[in-house]
């Protein structure tokens, strides 16, 4: 049953992925493949917030209403595939779309109970969530930190390939 909290969560993840195809108008396909030295090419980061080609991140929230006991999170991996490295900016941003409103309509049908629902990340052990956050903390983590975060990564890598 929907929730006032799940619908809060839905609206919040649709604003940040609303904000990300704001910074997105002016990336071309060209500078999309470029990187500077050391970092992530704006490719890659629109890469990584699609998830694990073929599943994306939903199953990570799936697992606590499965009850999972353990939940790996994958930090750092951008999922870059041959696949993905021939895909315009305009495949990824329908991509990015379909993941997180696929993420928002999910999290708006839940209830009190599953938001509140916990399962062991070590990944998140020395992150303010702690290694027990609530499906509601991860949710929260994703949609609006972790989402943000890139946002304001792809930016300043922009600004970089701009110089």
């Amino acid at each position: 049953m929907a929730t006032t909290r799940g619908t809060e969560l839905a609206r919040s993840i649709r604003q940040k992925l609303e904000e990300l195809k704001r910074a997105c108008i002016a990336l071309d396909d060209v500078t999309a493949a470029r990187a500077p030295e050391g970092r992530w090419s704006p490719k890659e980061i629109l890469s990584h917030l699609c998830g694990p080609q073929g599943s994306g991140h939903l199953p990570l929230f799936q697992a606590y209403l499965n009850r999972s006991p353990r939940v790996d999170l994958h930090p750092g991996d951008p999922f870059f595939s041959d696949h993905r490295s021939r895909m315009s900016v305009a495949d990824y941003l329908a991509e990015v779309d379909r993941e997180y409103e696929g993420i928002a309509a999910f999290v708006a049908n839940l209830s009190e109970e599953e938001l509140e629902l916990t399962a062991y990340v070590p990944q998140l052990k020395d992150s303010p969530l702690g290694d027990h956050p609530s499906l509601e903390k991860i949710i929260r983590g994703v949609g609006d930190f972790h989402l943000q975060f890139h946002i304001d990564h792809l930016r300043e890598i922009m600004q970089e390939l701009r110089k």
